[in-house]
């Protein structure tokens, strides 16, 4: 995923700390719902959260993150699987809301296909965060001036565009991070290109509710 020296910048910046309650959002092979399971401990909670509209994929999110959740330890883990607009009613309040490569899938076909747009899933997160919450998001970055256009083709979001629409949320911009910046990417392929893939450009938001 990243070096240890990144990985402990990224739980930093996202204010990850002992007691707190995780929400992370679409959580893959879970390496990030382990890591929070193991930094908040028996006194906070992780969220493992499977879109329902991913839900159906052959190697079972769902069935994986369960699996995740009988682990030695992971008492402090809960799988939840709804649709993306309706997580707020499936999750109780959470300091903090980790969003890993994930935001720019909200402007996909796949996505919108059950009614979930980026608006609609930022107000979620806004009513499930506590007052002073962090919503965190980490992303691969899209050519200046492309906006959400290369969200599906390229799996790509400018960054420009995630914080106009989490703003019009009600969040407030707190910190942002180059810690992921490669400015050797091109910007013009998909992130999964084998040139590219794993290092791509990636930026870092962390916007507070207020």
């Amino acid at each position: 995923m990243y070096d240890q020296s990144k990985l402990s910048e990224l739980i930093r910046f996202a204010r990850v700390e002992a007691g707190s309650t995780v929400i992370d959002v679409y959580p893959g092979d879970g390496d990030w719902t382990r890591l929070f399971s193991e930094i908040v401990g028996p006194e906070g909670r992780v969220y493992s959260f499977v879109p329902a509209e991913v839900a159906h994929f052959k190697n079972d999110p769902v069935g994986r993150m369960r699996t995740l959740a009988k682990e030695p330890g992971r008492e402090n883990v809960d799988v939840v699987s709804t649709d993306l607009v309706a997580m707020q009613d499936a999750i109780q309040p959470a300091d903090v809301l980790w969003l890993h490569l994930f935001y720019h899938d909200l402007h996909t076909a796949l996505i919108q296909a059950r009614g979930a747009t980026a608006a609609h899933f930022n107000r979620a997160v806004y009513e499930r965060l506590k007052p002073g919450g962090s919503y965190v998001i980490v992303d691969h970055a899209a050519a200046a001036g492309v906006a959400t256009g290369d969200a599906q083709s390229l799996h790509r979001i400018e960054p420009a565009s995630v914080r106009a629409e989490v703003e019009a949320a009600g969040f407030v911009l707190d910190a942002e991070s180059t810690m992921l910046a490669n400015k050797d990417d091109p910007h013009a392929i998909k992130v999964f290109d084998p040139s590219i893939k794993g290092q791509t450009d990636r930026f870092a938001y962390r916007f507070v509710k207020t």
